[in-house]
């Protein structure tokens, strides 16, 4: 995510047809600090970030491990071409 990417946090949540409580707490956010956001508080990045990942990409963050990350930086410098073909790959398996 570009630091000029806004995130419409409300258009969102009301999109998934879920309260505030359930929406933010997903992220690691109060009900009141969502309510903030959503009211046009600025959102720090990470929490930008989080919500992205969470609710716009679906990833469940509760699977993921350091490991994880440590493998595909290991891969972005060892071996890009592998890399590709593996994100192709996981492309692919889940269209099918």
């Amino acid at each position: 995510m570009r630091a000029t990417d806004k995130i419409d946090s409300r258009a969102i949540r009301r999109k998934m047809g879920l309260n505030q409580q359930t929406f933010w707490a997903q992220v690691g956010v109060t009900q009141s600090g969502g309510s903030r956001y959503e009211s046009g508080q600025n959102m720090p990045r990470a929490v930008a970030q989080l919500l992205r990942l969470v609710h716009v990409e679906q990833v469940d963050i509760a699977k993921i491990r350091k490991e994880d990350f440590e493998v595909i930086e290991y891969l972005k410098v060892k071996n890009p071409s592998l890399l590709r073909d593996l994100k192709k790959q996981a492309k692919d398996a889940k269209k099918a």
